[in-house]
Formats: structure tokens, C-alpha cells, sequence
């Protein structure tokens, strides 16, 4: 069977030409999206600060144990936002185990400029790497520096900890692996922000010493040990971060991704199938077995995805490499995090498409080969009226699903979890189009029908005629158009909304005129300075923060700010709906109406949540706001956060001042290099920047998602074009003329366009509404006039140009060289 699909897909090469593509673009997608995550999943980190060390005591992580309904439990773990600490007492208690050689803590010191990471010098001996030029610190004005750096022993280096610059001298250079800088062990001590504390203890053990001790006393104080191959993912690096966005992007959307090429692979081979059955059913009559066909068709749909496989895999590795690229340039990714080869995306890609094509092609094939075969010939020349009553049923279930979804999409938090949400409503939506589309399309055309011939005349009888016959037929090609509109209407406006809000919620709850920022960070006390200035009415000191909240199912950090207490309702509006935000005080805590309502939790009411460094509180809830995206879900008292932070600095100090106050923050600032001061304008700007940088991941996805979306409609209607060869050779022998036909094709195009553009952009705006409601509070998004223009546009260029160029290429032949030939 395998030599005869070969021979019968070269006398198809517009239907095979299609399907190819699918499968190409789709192989390609598939593979790019499978080696970023599979990049992410497969990378270990190299230990560099504890590269000697036998195993290293840290707390990384924190986890939650849930009670089911049926009484089983469920534990849920995140990583800690702030990464987690240990008492620093611990150290003690691990030395008076026998067998320990060595063992010291460690507390990284955030250094803002250059950016770098501090360390104790007891810690250096764990690297296992010789001074490359000088010696070690012996004072507390000296330090040893990585090479990257580039100082020399003997410079000074100024270095910005906690928002203080201090100037130190260079005792020696060494190759660390990182920007690294090591002090004296008391110098790193005053200088770190969990006062006794310490974020890893390196443990070094004699020649054949039991670590089950140390892994006791770890365990016993709630800390987790770490050796082997897991030493490197206890430090804080880079690549660590950059392994958690692969891996939580491609878990967000690499699903959705399947499905859509599954939905387009399977909606293009089971369109091409339908579109032979004169072929399928005459092979029938010639004495075929229902198995011989299935096979042949088999044979093709996967010599079809072995080709497509061919081109697609190269071609998804290479895009995979430009993605990378990408990410390094735009700061999502260092440069030194290694990419995989697809060792294992590729072969996963290539067995998806070709597992798909051959079950799209045996369900297509399941209706012509399982009658007899006389019935199959008769059955061909008629579409069947109506589509079975299971498909119906499944179809009103799918919709209700999809209509009752929206309050679960926002169960994951934040525009990621939204954006995921949003697609998987969508993708309800959209399979329950399909699952209708035959009646849909059928009660559209008697609605049609009185329409069509007023506008189009004969050719709108031919065309409402046409669309009550084929409503079954067309069903495919209303689902595409449905696709297309959806997800151009949806998730790509969903980023629109995200990026839109956060920015007016900003710039409409900051009430201070000045904006103090500084590359390093503010010290905690800047904020106290400045409100003694001349002229300066209130400052607030912002930390940008996260803490752990149980969810539906599990725990989940979510986005949270520190802030000054003093005058925090003179500098900021967080649009409070209950309660007072002057309240606010160690121990209480604001809450965006977002959460409260996730939470259960309400104003006098007590919350209990984890801080970013995993320490739990229990705190009481003064006040509910309605700006969760400009100021973040959770609002703290900065010293309920107080050494509970990786740094003890402030990202910015929001300032209220009249124009007399310039010449006393200008003189503030100025001993202070680095700090500016920006008006609130300025601030917006920028946040508005960064934002579009840091969505440039998700506008990605959305937009492979968009494009795959798009030639699924494209390769739908000209194979279902090219499919009306005998029936337009037809028209023309029994005396309609080739304009009258156009005609007809248009009327039919408009009449199937306009149901799917208002399928499509009800699905849209339903999605839209659900999400930006769930995330905002306002049931109204934002379309950009532009974009709907582009969307609703470019979908009709599509259809038009997907029908209009196949039907005049095929009015160019003569009708009676296409009037005997196959379908």
C-alpha cells in the first residue's frame, strides 16, 4: 500500500501540498517549543561557590500539604521568591558532627553596582579555585573580585550594597565562574540583610564520613540538603532563572501549542479525505477492502509527516537557535545558559505528527469504509443533512463548559496564568464550534436565504442553495475562520489589556509628582532622610516583593509591595473599596480585591500567608483595593518585610513635594551617584517599556499561536476550493456564465465569513471580558481600534484571497476537461 499512497499523493498535489504544510509548520513549532523546554528540563547547574563542598544545607523551597474531599492529602511546593534562610546557629551544631572537615555559612550580599554577589571569605575555600593574582582580604576595606570585573590587585572598586556606596581596595583577582566578590567574614556579616541568618551552610566531610547526621539536624531545623548533581541549583545564578522561565513558559502554553496542531493537522487530512470519497468509494467498488483503504490512507498521512518531519525538524532547530538569540539579547536568558540539541523534542515532534496524521486519517476514512461499497458510491453525490445526535450533545456540553470556565482561568495568578487561561477557555470554545458547526451552518443559511439573492441576484440563489446543501461540508472551513478570529481577537489583545492596565493603574494611583531611583536600590532609611527635606510633604519607600498564598489546589507566590507606612495615602492611591490604608502597620496587611476574593478573606479578618523567604505570618487585614496590577495583589508594612528580602534596599522612594523642595532633593541626590529623580510621567514611560520588553516571550507564543491559526483557515478553504472542480465545470455546461459563479462564490464567502467574524469575535469578547474581569475588576476590555481593524480585515483578505484565486484558476480550464475528472 505504501508504493500506491506514494503514486496517488503525486496526482494530488494541491490536497497533499496543504497537508504538507501543516505538517511542516506545525513539526517546526513543535520542535522550536520542544527544545526550549526541553533545554530547561535538562539543564543541571554547575556548582561554583560550593563546587568542593560533600552536600549543603539550604532552604530553597517551601511546601503545603491540602486535605482532599475524599480524605487523601496533596502537597504543593514552589520555589521561594526571596530564596529561604537557616539560623545561622546551625553552623555550630553541623561542626560538632564527627566526621565534619569543614563547614561554613554563607549569606549572599546583594551588591547593586557593579551588579555582583557578596560573599564571606571561609566561603572561598568551597570553590576549589587558586587566587589568580594577589591574596586574600585581611581587612575590612579590602576584597577579592572575579576577573570580570576588571580591576587589578592594588585598584579601588566602588561597590553599592544596600544602597550605600563604599569604596573598597582590591587584595586579589580570581576566575570564579561569576561576578563575584568576597569579604572579610566580618565585613560580610554587617553587610548582610538576614542578620543571623544565612542562606547556605557548605558542609565538607572527611574520607568515608556518614552524612546522615548532617542531613538529621538539616531536616530537623527545616532546612533540605543538597549533593551530587543538585549542589548547583542551590545557588541563586542567573541560568537558574532563566531554566524556571523556559520551563514555566513552555508548561503554559506548550500544551496549548499540541493542541492547536493537532486540531489544524487533523482538521486539513480529515478535509482532504472527505473532499476523495468518489475516489475512496469507487476503489471500494473495484473489490477493496475496507482495510486495504485505511491502510493506504494511512500509508499517505504518514508518508506526508515523514516528509513534513524532514523539513520541519531542521527548520524547528534552527528557529529554536534564533529564539535563543532572542532571549540572550533581550536579557531573558544569559548568554552562558547552554541550549539542547531537540535530542529530544525532535523525535517527540516528529512521532506527535506523524501519531496525528494517522489518526486523523483513520477517522476520517472510518465513514466511507465502513458501508457497503454501493452505498458509498450513492452516498457521495449528497451531503447528509444533519450531523449525528452524539455530536450534538458533546457540542452543547462543550459549550457549557466553555461558558462557565471563566472563573477558573485565573487559578495559576498573574498574566502568565491569564494568558494560559484564556486559551484553554478559547480552545472550549472553539471545539465546540466544531462539534456544531453543521447545524450552525445550516441555520445560518436559512437565514441567508431570503438575503443572498437580493445583494448577489442569481448568483446569491446558487450561493444560498449551496450553503444549505453543504452545510456539513463547510463545517471545517467555519471552524478555521472561527480559529482565526478568536485567537486574533483574544489572547492577543488579552497582552494588550495586561500591559494597558498596569500602566494606568500606576500612573492614576501614584500621587506623588517625584520618582527617587538609583541602579542599585535606595537604602531602607532614604525614605525617613528625605521626608525631613525642605519642602517634601510625604516620601514612601516601595520594595518590590512576592509572598506565597495558598490557591485553588496548591500554594502559589503572588506579587506583593513593601512600603513606609508614614504618609503612604499622600503618595499613593491603591483605589481602596473597604477598610483604610492608613492602617497600615507591622503586622496587618492590604489586599487587592483580586486576592481577597481568591483567598476568602476579608477586611478585620486574619491572613495567613508565607513571606518571599518562606517565614510564615499571620497578619490582619486593614483594607481592600481595586489597582492590583500597578501596586501588586499584597500590600505590607516595610517592616513586617524587614530581613526577610534578598536586599535591604528599596526599589524606588515615591516623593510628594512642592516646587520648593527641588533644590534640597537635587542636593540630596547628588551625594548620592546614580540616584535620579523622575517625574511621575517619566516613570510611567518607562514602566510602559519595560513592560513590552518583558511580554515579548508571550507575544511570541500568542503570535505562533495567531499565525498557525491563520494558515489553518488559509490551507481549509483552498483545499475546500480546489474541491469544487466538477461542480463548477458543471454550472458552466448547463449555462452559468463564469461571472454569475464569482458572483456565487463571493455570496458564499460572505455569507460564511460574516457567521464565523460573529462566532468568532463574540468568543473573543466573551474571553477577553472573563479574563480582563477576573484581573482588573472592569468587564469592558480594551480593543485597539487599529488592531480590531487588522484582525477582522486581515481574517477577510484571508478568506478571499484563500477562495477567490483557486475558483479563477479553476474557471481557466475548460469545464469539460474538469467535468469527468476526481474531486
Amino acid at each position: 500500500m505504501t508504493g500506491l499512497a506514494a503514486r496517488l499523493l503525486r496526482h494530488r498535489a494541491g490536497p497533499a501540498s496543504a497537508t504538507l504544510l501543516a505538517l511542516i509548520v506545525g513539526v517546526l513549532i513543535l520542535v522550536a517549543m520542544g527544545t526550549l523546554v526541553e533545554s530547561g528540563l535538562r539543564f543541571r547547574a554547575e556548582p561554583r561557590l560550593w563546587a568542593t563542598a560533600d552536600v549543603v544545607v539550604a532552604n530553597r523551597t517551601i511546601s503545603h500539604t491540602f486535605r482532599e474531599f475524599d480524605g487523601g492529602t496533596t502537597t504543593s511546593t514552589v520555589t521561594l521568591p526571596e530564596g529561604g534562610t537557616v539560623d545561622a546557629a546551625l553552623v555550630g551544631r553541623i561542626r560538632q558532627v564527627p566526621g565534619v572537615a569543614a563547614v561554613t555559612g554563607d549569606d549572599g550580599v546583594l551588591i547593586g553596582s557593579p551588579a555582583a554577589v557578596g560573599h564571606g571569605w571561609d566561603t572561598y575555600a568551597f570553590t576549589g579555585r587558586p587566587i589568580a593574582a594577589g591574596a586574600a582580604p585581611r581587612t575590612d576595606d579590602e576584597v577579592l573580585v572575579d576577573t570580570r570585573l576588571g580591576v587589578a590587585p592594588g585598584d579601588r572598586v566602588d561597590l553599592v550594597v544596600g544602597g550605600v556606596g563604599r569604596s573598597y581596595r582590591v587584595s586579589g583577582t580570581a576566575e570564579t565562574g561569576s561576578a563575584a566578590v568576597f569579604f572579610t567574614d566580618a565585613q560580610a556579616a554587617r553587610l548582610s540583610a538576614h542578620p543571623g541568618r544565612v542562606a547556605a551552610i557548605g558542609v565538607r566531610m572527611a574520607p568515608g564520613a556518614d552524612l546522615g547526621v548532617v542531613r538529621e539536624i538539616a531536616s530537623a531545623a527545616g532546612a533540605a540538603t543538597y549533593a551530587g548533581k543538585d549542589l548547583g541549583t542551590v545557588e541563586q545564578s542567573e541560568n537558574q532563572a532563566a531554566r524556571r522561565l523556559l520551563v514555566e513558559a513552555g508548561s503554559a502554553f506548550g500544551g496549548y501549542v499540541v493542541l492547536l496542531i493537532v486540531f489544524v493537522v487533523a482538521g486539513t487530512i480529515g478535509l482532504s479525505v472527505r473532499h476523495r470519497r468518489r475516489d475512496l468509494a469507487l476503489l471500494r467498488a473495484v473489490a477493496a477492502t475496507p482495510g486495504q483503504v485505511r491502510r493506504m490512507l494511512v500509508a499517505e498521512a504518514a508518508l506526508l509527516a515523514l516528509v513534513g518531519a524532514a523539513v520541519g525538524g531542521p527548520a524547528g532547530v534552527l528557529a529554536a537557535r534564533w529564539v535563543h538569540g532572542e532571549l540572550v539579547g533581550r536579557g531573558f536568558v544569559p548568554a552562558s545558559f547552554p541550549m539542547a540539541g531537540g535530542l529530544f523534542a525532535v523525535p517527540a515532534a516528529v512521532g506527535t505528527a506523524v501519531l496525528v496524521a494517522v489518526l486523523a486519517a483513520l477517522v476520517a476514512a472510518r465513514r466511507v469504509t465502513g458501508i457497503k461499497p454501493i452505498e458509498a458510491l450513492g452516498e457521495i453525490a449528497v451531503e447528509p443533512r444533519r450531523s449525528g445526535r452524539v455530536r450534538l450533545i458533546a457540542g452543547v456540553l462543550t459549550l457549557a463548559a466553555a461558558g462557565t470556565s471563566g472563573a477558573f482561568t485565573l487559578g495559576a495568578g498573574g498574566s502568565t496564568g491569564a494568558l494560559a487561561g484564556a486559551v484553554g477557555m478559547l480552545y472550549l470554545f472553539v471545539i465546540a464550534v466544531a462539534l456544531l458547526a453543521p447545524r450552525i451552518n445550516a441555520y445560518a443559511a436559512r437565514l441567508l436565504t431570503p438575503l443572498l439573492p437580493r445583494v448577489w441576484r442569481a448568483s446569491g440563489y446558487l450561493a444560498a442553495a449551496n450553503l444549505r446543501a453543504n452545510a456539513q461540508g463547510m463545517a471545517t472551513v467555519l471552524t478555521a475562520l472561527v480559529l482565526s478570529v478568536g485567537f486574533g481577537g483574544s489572547v492577543w489583545f488579552l497582552q494588550t489589556n495586561l500591559e494597558r492596565q498596569t500602566a494606568a493603574q500606576s500612573s492614576a494611583g501614584t500621587l506623588a509628582e517625584r520618582v527617587l531611583v538609583a541602579p542599585g536600590g535606595l537604602p531602607a532609611d532614604a525614605a525617613g532622610e528625605i521626608r525631613e527635606l525642605a519642602g517634601v510633604r510625604a516620601a514612601t519607600g516601595v520594595r518590590r516583593t512576592q509572598v506565597v498564598v495558598r490557591a485553588l489546589g496548591g500554594i502559589e507566590p503572588v506579587s506583593a509591595q513593601s512600603v513606609d507606612p508614614a504618609g503612604v495615602t499622600s503618595t499613593m492611591d491603591l483605589a481602596v473599596r473597604e477598610g483604610n490604608l492608613a492602617d497600615l502597620r507591622a503586622g496587618t496587611v492590604a489586599l487587592s480585591a483580586t486576592q481577597a476574593s481568591s483567598s476568602g478573606w476579608e477586611v478585620g479578618e486574619r491572613a495567613e500567608l508565607w513571606l518571599g523567604d518562606g517565614t510564615p505570618v499571620t497578619l490582619d487585614v486593614i483594607a481592600i483595593y481595586d489597582r492590583n496590577l500597578g501596586f501588586g495583589d499584597v500590600t505590607l508594612a516595610a517592616e513586617t518585610v524587614a530581613g526577610h528580602t534578598a536586599g535591604d534596599t528599596d526599589d524606588e522612594v515615591l516623593v510628594r513635594a512642592g516646587p520648593e523642595a527641588d533644590t534640597a532633593l537635587a542636593t540630596w541626590v547628588a551625594g548620592r551617584p546614580g540616584t535620579e529623580v523622575l517625574d511621575a510621567a517619566t516613570r510611567t514611560r518607562l514602566m510602559s517599556t519595560d513592560l513590552a520588553l518583558g511580554a515579548w516571550l508571550n507575544r511570541l507564543l500568542i503570535g505562533v499561536m495567531v499565525g498557525y491559526a491563520a494558515l489553518a483557515a488559509a490551507t481549509t478553504m483552498v483545499l475546500a476550493a480546489l474541491a469544487r472542480r466538477r461542480e463548477m465545470a458543471l454550472l458552466q455546461l448547463v449555462g452559468v456564465t463564469r461571472r454569475q459563479i464569482r458572483g456565487m462564490v463571493q455570496a458564499e464567502q460572505a455569507g460564511l465569513l460574516g457567521t464565523a467574524v460573529l462566532i468568532g469575535a463574540t468568543i473573543a469578547a466573551l474571553t477577553l471580558s472573563a479574563v480582563v474581569n477576573g484581573l482588573t475588576g472592569n468587564p469592558i476590555p480594551y480593543v485597539p481600534p487599529l488592531g480590531g481593524v487588522a484582525v477582522l480585515g486581515g481574517t477577510t483578505l484571508l478568506a478571499l484571497a484563500t477562495t477567490v484565486w483557486p475558483v479563477r484558476r479553476l474557471l481557466g480550464a475548460p469545464p469539460i476537461d474538469n467535468i469527468g475528472v476526481k474531486e
